[in-house]
């Protein structure tokens, strides 16, 4: 982690939802900073709240105990600075690529030219070059979750938040996506936030990985993986690191 001041700042943060039979507690006192330019990964079982922290961060949920702070700020509500990217790739079936890219652009007052350079950019980037007039039937999975990568980045965002966005993909999909990612990530150079059951996933991607208990979801530990990059999963570097973060879940139920 850099010496920079934290671009997210989480602070004594607890979630609850009100279910007929009482209380769910959900979270529990969450700490975290996120630097500019970090790639953290959040690994936890089943229900410990990985997608509702990342929710809160995206401010889709509200009603929460603590502060969470982006950019120096409060975190008020959803905004076009912090991009979000779900395990469904959520295009529009009646859009192609390139139409479904350009959605990203209907809250905002870009011109239809610079719209168009933009997508084409994003386009290029993904690998979705020669795909721009096809329809999300006529596409892989991995190409539509491409799509939804474009799609997320075409506004610049300085944070990236990645919820399982390669849990829906087949094992080779997934390892070459991951390879993407990481790639994308050093080259635009974003903070990235993301939620994953893989442990492997998230050593090969994150220079820190937070680990969770479940119910209520609470901090165990941060875990630092200090590997350059690009990563070789085979090194006993790398899979040290694997198998220390996998003990934690050696007798866990989810």
């Amino acid at each position: 982690m850099t010496s920079a001041a934290p671009l997210l700042r989480i602070r004594s943060v607890s979630k609850s939802f009100e279910l007929p039979k009482g209380t769910l507690d959900v979270l529990e006192d969450i700490g975290l900073d996120v630097a500019p330019g970090e790639f953290v990964c959040i690994v936890g079982a089943s229900g410990c709240g990985k997608s509702t922290l990342l929710r809160l961060i995206a401010g889709l949920e509200a009603q929460y105990t603590g502060s969470i702070d982006y950019d120096g700020a409060p975190v008020t509500g959803p905004e076009l600075s912090r991009g979000m990217i779900f395990q469904e790739h959520r295009l529009f079936p009646w859009l192609t690529v390139e139409d479904n890219i350009r959605l990203a652009f209907s809250a905002t007052d870009v011109p239809r030219h610079e719209q168009k350079a933009r997508v084409q950019e994003q386009i290029d980037r993904v690998g979705l070059t020669g795909f721009e007039a096809a329809w999300p039937h006529q596409i892989s999975g991995g190409m539509a979750q491409r799509a939804a990568i474009a799609r997320a980045l075409i506004n610049r965002p300085k944070l990236l938040l990645l919820d399982e966005p390669l849990g829906a993909l087949d094992a080779l999909t997934r390892l070459k996506l991951q390879q993407e990612l990481q790639r994308l990530w050093l080259d635009v150079g974003i903070t990235m936030v993301m939620v994953t059951h893989d442990i492997e996933e998230a050593v090969f991607l994150a220079d820190r990985i937070v680990v969770l208990d479940a119910r209520p979801g609470r901090i165990r530990r941060i875990v630092p993986v200090p590997l350059p990059h690009p990563r070789e999963r085979t090194e006993a570097a790398f899979n040290s690191i694997k198998h220390d973060v996998l003990t934690d879940f050696a007798d866990s139920p989810g």
